[in-house]
């Protein structure tokens, strides 16, 4: 797996201090590694040819919808890792693998996000809950968590909803150990959450 383009880095010491939710400032300059997730293999499901979704822009607070890497240091307190970004804003990247996710089942009529200018038949609206790297003293542990609505497009009924989450233990140091991290758990929530809107549609 491959994550950015820059040499592997240690891990870049905090900034002095607890920023707390609202008041974050931004680390790393001009220099940040970019890193970027990696796709899931194709989800298999019913097939539902005839229907065709779109995957709207994802909601998240200001903390995540940005291309910093967020590491809570504690329940109300969160720092971002030193020079380092995603490789577009959280929320834009989010869309993009779930788009790919779906298309790559092949199991849909079509696949879209707001814009595209196809007929739907469901809106797949998400909100990124949790996207981070949660600092302790028994070791680092990579969260995901996005939850879903399927709404019917031609009456706004919200069809089904659920929250996803998975974890993933950070193994090794340096920035690439927290990526890979998010990146794994990024995956099976991403898998959880495809095969679960396939079974509905």
């Amino acid at each position: 797996m491959t994550f950015g383009t820059g040499k592997s880095m240690a891990f870049v010491a905090f900034m002095a201090g607890a920023l707390v939710l609202g008041g974050c400032s931004v680390l790393g300059g001009p220099k940040n590694d970019t890193y970027e997730l990696t796709g899931i293999p194709p989800v298999k499901g019913p097939y539902s040819r005839g229907r065709q979704i779109v995957i709207t822009d994802p909601a998240a607070l200001k903390s995540l919808d940005g291309n910093q890497i967020v590491v809570r240091t504690s329940p109300s307190a969160i720092q971002y890792l030193g020079k380092s970004q995603w490789n577009d804003n959280l929320p834009a990247v989010v869309q993009e693998k779930l788009i790919e996710a779906f298309e790559d089942s092949k199991r849909l009529g079509g696949v879209g996000k707001p814009g595209d200018g196809i007929a739907v038949d469901y809106l797949i609206s998400t909100t990124i809950r949790a996207f981070e790297i949660i600092a302790g003293g028994g070791g680092d542990t990579a969260v995901v968590e996005i939850s879903v609505r399927i709404i019917n497009d031609r009456n706004g009924v919200v069809r089904a909803q659920r929250v996803f989450q998975a974890t993933a233990q950070v193994a090794g140091s340096g920035n690439e150990a927290f990526v890979a991290a998010l990146d794994q758990a990024n995956s099976e929530v991403m898998n959880d959450l495809v095969a679960w809107v396939l079974k509905i549609v």
